[in-house]
């Protein structure tokens, strides 16, 4: 536990640094409850009223919750005393001021930065699983579909982003979310999961002089639309984290690279372990050979391949026996220069059906599955695994959004989709 983690740290550096006094004594965590319960005690926030005995036996309580008190405080400063030593309200009165960065004729679009719905922070955590890159599985900058256009730019296409301050490369990807001159880019994704140092390095320096709250949230940018021909897709179940750790030492290779993970954990691996790159032109050979070596797809191992070296066409897929029923799955997935086939390729390796039909056109080059697989689309309920075009067939059958709750039981867990099901309910409904 992480409590136990930092008392052992500090009471190592107390022996080191000879101190008499125990700032730790810490056995159990009620005991570290206890200590913050007093830091609390006559400020806003008291809760010197609770106990462990009582959340155990009544569950959470609201706070404030004074000593004395049977309930919590529904409403704060409802006597008119605030926490100031006058007992009064302070409010700043402040002239309002525009963002830092203004657009021009070099940097014409607004830039925004904000969250994703399954990612917190710099994914120290959420990073490390893979069901929650299921439903925003890779960096990305979203766009207006006329902003688009005007570009001559479309899904897909890999862009650099930039202003005086630095640059990003990374696809982008139309949005109804944004209006007209602006860009959304998720705040979390950095320099372990993409080929650059993420967002923030566009980013002005401006500080709120109040809050001291830095302006991270707004930019002025220019896009440019890359051609980047040479394409690797790489896919692979891994059995820990270290792999992903190794294979993000290879991002710099090339001008654009992203790698993260998705699936779902079970008991052989932690998920699937997606890379993705794109470069002006091939890279050594030796390059995809460790990439391969690394992945354990070499050619000792039981591959499907295709190669053709005049074209520059490489495409290896790993197939071995599924532990649980003994049949054949797709555990890797390998393509250089032509990667059309990666989008159903990976729902395959996440259905681990592994069929006749598919053995026999999986190293063509098919940007849809062949006939009788349908693709499953976007992972809207990531708690209990259900993609977008099931939910978009159910409510073209007439279901609202209480139906499909009752029927695939999306929304039903920790509730983070139930937004998104209603704007697919508002959109797909047929009553609309």
């Amino acid at each position: 536990h992480d409590w136990a983690i930092m008392v052992d740290f500090a009471q190592r550096l107390e022996k080191r640094l000879a101190t008499k006094s125990r700032l730790f004594p810490y056995s159990n965590t009620e005991q570290i409850f206890n200590e913050h319960r007093e830091t609390t005690r006559g400020r806003d926030l008291d809760i010197t009223g609770l106990s462990y005995t009582l959340l155990n036996t009544q569950g959470p309580q609201q706070w404030p919750f004074v000593a004395g008190a049977t309930s919590g405080k529904a409403r704060l400063y409802t006597d008119g005393i605030f926490q100031k030593p006058d007992g009064k309200a302070q409010f700043l009165n402040t002239t309002y001021k525009g963002t830092a960065d203004k657009t021009d004729a070099r940097h014409p679009l607004h830039l925004l930065t904000g969250r994703l719905r399954d990612q917190w922070h710099g994914m120290s955590r959420t990073g490390t699983v893979s069901q929650l890159f299921n439903h925003a599985e890779e960096p990305v900058i979203f766009m207006h579909a006329d902003d688009m256009s005007r570009r001559s730019i479309k899904n897909g296409d890999i862009v650099k982003v930039s202003n005086r301050r630095g640059s990003l490369i990374l696809p982008v990807q139309t949005s109804t979310e944004v209006q007209p001159s602006q860009t959304f880019i998720p705040m979390h994704w950095g320099g372990q999961f993409m080929n650059g140092l993420g967002v923030n390095v566009l980013m002005p320096s401006a500080v709120d002089p109040s809050s001291k709250q830095p302006e991270l949230k707004h930019t002025a940018i220019k896009i440019e639309k890359l051609d980047l021909p040479w394409r690797i897709s790489v896919m692979r179940r891994i059995q820990n984290l270290e792999t992903l750790e190794t294979i993000r030492g290879l991002l710099v290779n090339f001008e654009y690279a992203s790698c993260g993970l998705f699936g779902r954990l079970n008991e052989h691996s932690v998920g699937m372990l997606i890379l993705r790159a794109a470069h002006k032109e091939a890279p050594d050979q030796s390059l995809i050979s460790k990439i391969d070596r690394l992945l354990s797809m070499t050619d000792d191992m039981p591959l499907l391949s295709y190669n053709d070296s005049k074209q520059g066409v490489s495409k290896r897929i790993l197939v071995e026996t599924n532990p649980d029923s003994g049949k054949p799955h797709v555990t890797g997935v390998r393509l250089v220069g032509e990667i059309l086939a990666t989008n159903w390729l990976k729902e395959v390796m996440v259905t681990g059906e592994f069929t006749t039909e598919l053995h026999r056109w999986a190293l063509a080059p098919l940007s849809i599955p062949p006939s009788g697989q349908r693709p499953r689309g976007k992972t809207i309920c990531n708690c209990l695994d259900v993609a977008e075009n099931d939910i978009i067939d159910t409510i073209q059958l007439g279901a609202d959004l209480i139906t499909l709750q009752n029927k695939l039981k999306c929304g039903t867990e920790c509730g983070s989709c139930v937004p998104e099901l209603k704007r697919l309910v508002q959109v797909h409904g047929i009553n609309n």
